[in-house]
């Protein structure tokens, strides 16, 4: 007989089973966005992303019973993972912010305070980067599938509203000074110009040159404003 101070036992295997489940899961994810990121919408078959994954199909339509599922999941993914980058900068730019002894953000060889030039290249590089690239192509699989329009169309202006919060928080900048809060709509608009540019070429070298002017535009923006 049990003794009635035992505990009623688990199901074995369930706890293993389930963390294989989701594992498979953002396997599948990822290689979906990583899929769209390279093949583009037309090339992005169930099966191909399930051969990348490393399952069979059915295991892929066991998750996602339907293309249009999978894709719709990855379209939250990507969102997720642009959000997660986006406050991964935070704490990277706040390391960069380095001080003298009058409190003031050291500039980079005489030139842009240290944490302005680390944001400007740290959004940059969120912008030309695979997730954005992956992005942009789930906007063109939703300029011709119903269904993923307004879900992709959510999740964009979720999206944009938080990359511009973060960068007004990275920046330190004050949106109640006129001017303010254009100049950094402007500077995300010219990131996500870098990234479709990147799309067609390898523009490094003048991207490197843009990121110096911004970084130049926004510490001269933000220091008048600092000063009204």
């Amino acid at each position: 007989m049990v003794p009635l101070t035992d505990a009623p036992r688990q199901p074995r295997g369930r706890g293993p089973q389930q963390d294989r489940s989701r594992a498979t899961r953002q396997r599948l994810l990822e290689a979906a966005v990583a899929c769209l990121a390279e093949l583009g919408w037309g090339g992005s078959t169930v099966s191909v992303v399930a051969e990348r994954a490393g399952v069979s199909r059915g295991a892929a339509q066991h998750h996602f019973p339907t293309r249009e599922d999978l894709f719709t999941a990855a379209v939250e993914h990507v969102a997720a993972e642009r959000s997660a980058a986006l406050r991964a900068l935070l704490p990277a730019g706040a390391a960069d912010l380095v001080r003298g002894d009058g409190g003031d953000p050291v500039r980079a060889e005489g030139a842009e305070p240290v944490r302005t030039v680390a944001v400007v290249r740290g959004v940059v590089d969120l912008y030309t980067g695979p997730l954005f690239r992956a992005a942009l192509q789930l906007w063109v699989a939703a300029a011709n599938e119903e269904q993923l329009r307004p879900r992709v169309a959510a999740l964009e202006a979720r999206v944009g509203r938080e990359a511009h919060r973060m960068t007004v928080a990275l920046l330190g900048a004050d949106e109640s000074v006129p001017g303010v809060r254009e100049t950094v709509q402007g500077f995300l608009d010219m990131a996500r110009g870098l990234g479709l540019a990147t799309l067609l070429t390898d523009d490094s070298a003048r991207r490197d040159r843009v990121v110096a002017q911004w970084s130049h535009l926004l510490t001269t923006a933000l220091s008048h404003a600092g000063g009204h």
